[in-house]
C-alpha cells in the first residue's frame, strides 16, 4: 500500500475516531492533518504552524467576525424582534399565523445576518413561548423554526458563501447574487409545506386582522431593520464596497440602529455582545486554520486526483455528476458541519465539477444549499439542537418536526439540480 493510500486511510479514520470522540472540529481537522504528513514523510511542526496561520490569513474572511457581530447587534438591538412584529402585524390573524410569520421573519433577517445559528436562536427564543401559549405543536413548530433558520446561509449575505469563496476562489459577489432566487424558493416551499402540514392540527380560532393603521405602524417601525439589506446589496451591486466591506457596513448600522434609533441598547451592553461575537468567530477561525492544514496535506496526498478517478465516468454527463456529488454531500451533512464541509470537500470537488463543464459559482450555490440542508439533519443538525435547546423540546420530537420541511428542501435540491439555469441566469444578468 502506498503512502497516498495509507494516507487517505489516516484522514477517514481520523476524522471518524475524532468526531465520535466529540472532539473540537478544528482539532480534529489539525491532528489529522499531522497524522497524513507523519505517513507521507513530511512532518514538520513549523510547516503545521505556517498552515494554521494561512488558514485564517486572508483579508475576504474579515467579513465573517462582522458578520456575525451583526447578527448578534440585530438580536441585542430589536432589530430582530422588530422584524418579527411587522410580518405577525400582516400574516398573524391568518390560520397557523404564527408559522407563516416565522418562514416571513427568516427570509428577511436571513438578508442581514447570513448566519443560521443567529437566526434560528432569534426566532427560536421569540416565536416558541408564543407558538406553545397559542396550542400550536412543538414538534412541528420547532422544526419549522429550524428549517426557516438555514435560508440565512443562502439568502445575500451568507457567511459561509464567504467562506466558500475564500477556499475556492470564486467570486464573493456573484455567489451572494446566486443565492437570491433559491433562497427565496426555500421560503415559498416552507410556506406550501407548512400549509399542508396544518391540515391535520386543531388550532384555536383565528383572530380578527388587525386595522391597517396598526400594520402600517409596525412596518415602520420595522423600516430602520428593512434598509440593511437594500444598503448592503445595494452598495455591492454599484461597487462602493466589497462583499468584507459590507460585513463592516452592516455591523457599524446594526450599532447605529440599536444605540440612536431603538434605543434599545445600552453602551455597557456592547462588552458583552462582543464577547459572543468573538466566541463564535474563534470557533469558525479555527476551524478555518486546521482546515488548512488538513487541506494542504490533503493535496500533496493527491487525494483530489482518486477522487476525480472515481467520478471520472460521470464528467461526460454533468447532471447526473451533480446527482451523484449531492447524495455524496447530503451523506456528509449528516456527520460534519457545514463549515467544516466547505473547508474540507469544497476545494477537492469544484476541479471535477469544472472538468465536467458546471459552473463553479452554480456548483458553490448547491454546495453550501447541500450543507446548509446538513444543519437539520440528524444525527449531527446544529440548528436542530439550538432549536430544542432554546424551546426546550426533545431532540427527537425536533427531528421529527422538521421531516415534511426537509423533503420540501430536497425537491428545491433535485429542481436545481435539473434546472440550472435557475441559478445562472440571475447571476449571467446582473453582470
Amino acid at each position: 500500500m502506498g503512502p497516498e493510500a495509507q494516507a487517505f486511510i489516516v484522514f477517514s479514520l481520523g476524522m471518524l475516531v475524532f468526531m465520535g470522540t466529540g472532539m473540537n472540529m478544528g482539532l480534529a481537522l489539525v491532528l489529522t492533518g499531522a497524522g497524513m504528513a507523519w505517513v507521507l514523510d513530511f512532518f514538520d511542526t513549523q510547516l503545521l504552524a505556517q498552515n494554521l496561520v494561512a488558514g485564517v490569513d486572508s483579508f475576504p474572511l474579515l467579513a465573517v467576525p462582522f458578520f456575525i457581530l451583526a447578527g448578534e447587534l440585530m438580536n441585542s438591538g430589536g432589530i430582530s424582534r422588530r422584524i418579527i412584529d411587522m410580518a405577525q402585524a400582516w400574516v398573524g390573524h391568518i390560520r397557523g399565523g404564527l408559522g407563516y410569520v416565522a418562514i416571513g421573519a427568516a427570509v428577511l433577517m436571513a438578508s442581514m445576518s447570513g448566519s443560521a445559528l443567529a437566526d434560528t436562536a432569534a426566532l427560536a427564543t421569540i416565536l416558541l413561548p408564543m407558538m406553545r401559549q397559542q396550542g400550536y405543536p412543538m414538534n412541528t413548530s420547532a422544526g419549522l423554526i429550524a428549517s426557516g433558520g438555514i435560508i440565512a446561509p443562502i439568502i445575500p449575505p451568507s457567511m459561509p458563501f464567504v467562506i466558500y469563496g475564500v477556499t475556492t476562489n470564486t467570486s464573493i459577489s456573484a455567489l451572494f447574487v446566486s443565492g437570491i432566487v433559491p433562497g427565496l424558493m426555500m421560503g415559498v416551499g416552507l410556506i406550501f409545506a407548512w400549509r399542508w402540514v396544518l391540515r391535520g392540527i386543531d388550532l384555536p380560532p383565528s383572530r380578527a386582522p388587525l386595522p391597517l393603521r396598526e400594520r402600517l405602524r409596525a412596518t415602520v417601525k420595522a423600516f430602520w431593520a428593512m434598509l440593511m439589506p437594500l444598503i448592503i446589496i445595494g452598495g455591492m451591486k454599484s461597487g462602493v464596497f466589497t462583499p468584507t466591506e459590507a460585513a463592516v457596513v452592516a455591523a457599524f448600522y446594526a450599532l447605529a440602529v440599536a444605540l440612536f434609533v431603538h434605543r434599545e441598547m445600552k453602551v455597557p451592553e456592547i462588552y458583552g455582545v462582543l464577547v459572543r461575537a468573538a466566541k463564535t468567530t474563534a470557533i469558525v477561525m479555527f476551524l478555518c486554520a486546521g482546515a488548512q492544514v488538513a487541506s494542504y496535506m490533503i493535496t500533496l496526498a493527491d487525494l483530489p486526483t482518486v477522487l476525480t478517478g472515481w467520478l471520472g465516468p460521470l464528467v461526460d454527463n454533468p447532471r447526473i455528476l451533480m446527482a451523484v456529488m449531492m447524495v455524496v454531500l447530503v451523506l456528509i451533512g449528516t456527520a460534519l458541519d457545514l463549515t467544516p464541509t466547505i473547508l474540507i470537500f469544497a476545494p477537492v470537488m469544484l476541479p471535477i465539477a469544472v472538468k465536467a463543464g458546471i459552473d463553479p459559482v452554480y456548483f458553490g450555490l448547491m454546495f453550501v444549499l447541500n450543507g446548509a440542508i446538513g444543519l437539520i439533519t440528524p444525527p449531527v443538525g446544529t440548528v436542530l439542537n439550538v432549536v430544542a435547546g432554546v424551546g426546550r423540546i426533545s431532540m427527537h420530537s425536533v427531528i421529527k418536526g422538521v421531516n415534511p420541511f426537509l423533503f420540501t428542501y430536497v425537491l428545491i435540491l433535485a429542481l436545481l439540480v435539473a434546472f440550472p439555469q435557475i441559478v445562472t441566469a440571475p447571476v449571467l444578468w446582473m453582470r
